[in-house]
């Protein structure tokens, strides 16, 4: 299985791996050094919740409710109250969405500001025509806060795939309250159809659409450079992107081929027409030629290349809760296969990344609830952890 498909850091060792009852204690070591993130070099990771099948996206309301939702990549979204997974899922469209799982399915979901008296909220599937299209779809609230009704679903934006691999489907509303959309290059291998440096197809890229003002479907912001959807291009499979929830930046992370996986960062306000140079570029490494020229791209602030298992880089968030503050500030991002956890920080004098645990995760995505606390969840087993710092 593969959903999405060394580190910029200096000598980094771990040292300790500690089962204490629901908490998994993981220790390593690095240089440190100025602005280094979690400097005791440690994290915790505590199991909150399981029995989920395929989770994909974790994600909150920002109502006040304190749910944490979570998308089954079948289709369906279940959430999690008080440490407690409702017995009824939330959302239900499995005979929507396209059944085959791989990289396909039920990828995202994003609630808008003002949620709590809008009472909509954004979901990114793919469905069951051709290979499996991309969807963008709104659905509202049913008779309750706690379930939504199918029925009420509006199709906003589709895009034809022509491959099965490569959908993206992160959503995130910006501080610019529009919302992010995240997609694949179309699949296969190599980009053969040079999707990601066209500006003429809507794969490839990170578009930008405002769905709060009223026009139906939805209407295109001013600021976007190309005058349609596009906000920025040359991506591979930006799996995950979020924004720091304390300014703005964009922090995202884009699935490299066989060699390279890249996290990419434009600070806030930035950020329009940004072309991240695949397929010239793999990371900082020519792709398809010896020799290439980087002039006008933005080239990742991390990355790393496969080995030690790793295979597809997995975009989190950055912490900004109250718990734990040896995390604050820093960028907690991971690999699906790998199970290591990393830290990035600005130390001033540049990116700087630490091994911050070396886990057995199945690790799909990351998540964020209303305190800015996060989360990880294990695609295999199901399992929802909380991550923290001792």
């Amino acid at each position: 299985m593969k959903l999405p498909s060394g580190i910029s850091s200096t000598s980094i060792c771990v040292f300790g791996v500690f089962l204490l009852v629901a908490t998994v204690y993981f220790a390593a070591c690095s240089n440190g050094g100025g602005g280094s993130p979690a400097r005791s070099g440690s994290v915790t990771l505590t199991r909150l919740a399981g029995g989920f099948t395929h989770p994909v996206t974790i994600a909150n309301a920002g109502d006040g409710s304190g749910r944490l939702f979570v998308v089954e990549q079948g289709g369906t979204i279940r959430f999690i109250r008080n440490g407690v997974v409702a017995p009824l899922p939330f959302l239900n469209i499995t005979s929507l969405v396209t059944p085959t799982g791989g990289e396909q399915g039920l990828l995202g979901l994003a609630f808008p500001p003002g949620y709590a008296s809008r009472g909509s909220f954004y979901v990114n599937y793919t469905n069951r025509t051709g290979v499996g299209n991309t969807v963008l779809a709104r659905f509202r609230l049913g008779l309750t806060p706690d379930q939504a009704d199918p029925a009420t679903r509006e199709e906003l934006l589709t895009i034809v795939q022509p491959f099965s691999n490569h959908n993206g489907g992160q959503l995130a509303f910006g501080f610019d309250n529009l919302l992010y959309i995240g997609t694949g290059d179309g699949g296969s291998e190599g980009d053969p159809l040079g999707n990601g440096q066209s500006l003429t197809t809507l794969l490839g890229k990170v578009l930008r659409i405002d769905v709060l003002s009223g026009t139906l479907p939805y209407a295109l912001p001013p600021g976007n450079p190309f005058g349609n959807e596009i906000w920025a291009y040359g991506l591979r499979n930006p799996w995950r992107f979020s924004f720091d929830r304390a300014n703005g930046d964009l922090y995202l992370a884009d699935v490299g081929q066989d060699l390279v996986e890249e996290v990419d960062f434009q600070p806030t306000g930035s950020g329009a027409g940004a072309n991240y140079g695949w397929n010239i570029m793999e990371g900082s490494r020519c792709f398809a030629t010896t020799t290439c020229s980087s002039a006008g791209l933005t080239l990742p602030v991390a990355e790393y290349f496969h080995g030690s298992g790793d295979c597809a880089v997995i975009g989190g968030y950055v912490y900004r809760g109250s718990r734990f503050p040896l995390l604050q500030g820093t960028y907690i991002y991971g690999d699906l296969c790998s199970g290591r956890i990393w830290g990035l920080k600005n130390s001033g004098l540049g990116w700087e990344s630490t091994l911050l645990a070396q886990t057995t995760l199945q690790i799909s995505t990351f998540g964020e609830d209303e305190s800015g606390e996060l989360y990880v969840a294990d695609y295999a087993t199901g399992d929802i952890y909380r991550i923290g710092s001792p």
